[in-house]
């Protein structure tokens, strides 16, 4: 049994949630990682195309999706989305721990390269983390310009001409408790990434190897699986307006398309 970090299990059962009430259709994801959020939109029905900077990521995708890729229903392409052609379109426009590696001009530059990507009626799904109380090493090793709050969120949208439809804070208080040890475990395996510039580590972030962070033993798939984090996902819900939350989900939408 495939075992994934705690928070990456909430933050996906969270998303499954939200896109149960939307029809499948084609997707852009930026900055897939291991691929578990273009993993969940296949097994939902959804097809489309995943970027990504890095070789060895690209690499692993293919492994992973061989049988998605041969039905024509994935395509791992390695290369910058912000520097793609502009003909590509889709329903959905997602991304999970990306849009914070990117300075105030790729961030916005972000935010109108998904305007243009989307069709009519179509929507931006991002993730990104929260609480700048909460920056720690993990955020410098992995190339992070910031972390988000709902307003900074809402502010950043509002001035691109976006409405939010749906935010909230996620992984609350799970993130939270494992904070020190997370911090302490990134430090001991990843430190030596502090001296690489912003774009590698940014390159670095999607395929890490951090034991017991970022991949656990097997075995633990018995208790890390959504069946046992139920409880712990009513709990991120009950607290999804929380400031401390570590991992903020916002879905929105452009007031125009281009």
């Amino acid at each position: 049994m495939n075992a994934l970090p705690p928070g990456t299990l909430l933050q996906l059962m969270y998303v499954k949630e939200r896109l149960r009430h939307i029809k499948p259709g084609c997707f852009v994801e930026i900055g897939p990682g291991a691929g578990d959020l273009s993993n969940l939109l296949l097994e939902l029905g959804w097809q489309g195309t995943a970027f990504d900077l890095e070789a060895a990521t690209i690499k692993k995708l293919q492994s992973r999706f061989s049988t998605e890729i041969a039905q024509g229903r994935y395509r791992p392409v390695l290369g910058d989305w912000l520097q793609t052609g502009s003909d590509m379109t889709a329903d959905l426009v997602v991304s999970c721990m990306v849009i914070e590696h990117l300075d105030d001009e790729g961030e916005q530059a972000f935010v109108e390269r998904a305007r243009s990507t989307l069709m009519s009626g179509g929507r931006m799904i991002t993730l990104v983390p929260a609480s700048p109380a909460h920056w720690g090493i993990e955020d410098e090793i992995a190339g992070h310009f910031r972390r988000y709050t709902a307003d900074s969120a809402q502010s950043l949208l509002a001035k691109a001409g976006w409405t939010i439809d749906h935010i909230a804070g996620l992984t609350f208080p799970v993130s939270n408790l494992l904070f020190p040890v997370s911090n302490w475990l990134v430090r001991r395996s990843e430190a030596n990434k502090l001296t690489l510039s912003m774009t590698e580590r940014t390159k670095q972030s999607g395929n890490r190897d951090v034991p017991m962070k970022t991949h656990f033993p097997n075995l633990l798939g018995l208790v890390l699986n959504p069946v046992v984090l139920y409880p712990m996902h009513l709990l991120q819900r009950l607290f999804s307006r929380s400031d401390r939350a570590m991992v903020l989900y916002v879905e929105a939408h452009p007031d125009s398309v281009r």
